[in-house]
């Protein structure tokens, strides 16, 4: 006797086309149609990308933040540039999820390990040159002032070309 293999499902073949149907069963209110356990992963994955993306815009700013306290003769308008992107678009995201907000501080804490460690790479100081933790006090990391005049002024950094 053969033995029959499952069809594989929607989910598997067609991500997309899968989507689709479980929108369509939503809609109409078909909640025994729905592939339950495939949505809550993808809900579940959906949440893991949020809180990820949190922790990735922290990292940068932290960063950034380091290289900014710890490297001022090379400040520049590009590090200013990326601090303000950085708040801008963790402030959007909190906006759109406010349930992260609780989660900022634990989640810059655990970032800041590697926060250092970017910051030591791009500026060539030891690790051990930076704080071992957190310096900074959420309030800091969004609203601390980084004024154009704390740049060094350009044409003194410059090589002059023979």
């Amino acid at each position: 006797m053969a033995k029959t293999l499952d069809k594989p499902s929607l989910y598997d073949t067609d991500y997309v086309a899968w989507l689709e149907e479980q929108v369509v069963h939503l809609r109409a209110g078909r909640l025994s149609a729905l592939d339950v356990d495939h949505v809550a992963e993808e809900l579940e994955s959906l949440m893991r990308k949020e809180r990820r993306q949190l922790r990735n815009r922290l990292e940068v700013l932290i960063a950034h933040l380091l290289k900014w306290d710890h490297q001022p003769a090379q400040r520049s308008k590009r590090w200013r540039a990326s601090v303000a992107e950085q708040r801008a678009r963790i402030r959007r995201l909190l906006q759109d999820s406010p349930s992260l907000k609780p989660s900022v501080a634990e989640a810059a804490r655990e970032v800041y390990v590697d926060a250092v460690e970017q910051a030591a790479i791009e500026t060539g100081l030891n690790e051990a040159a930076l704080p071992q933790t957190l310096p900074y006090t959420v309030e800091q990391i969004f609203e601390w002032k980084l004024p154009a005049e704390e740049l060094p002024d350009q044409r003194s950094i410059r090589k002059k070309r023979p």
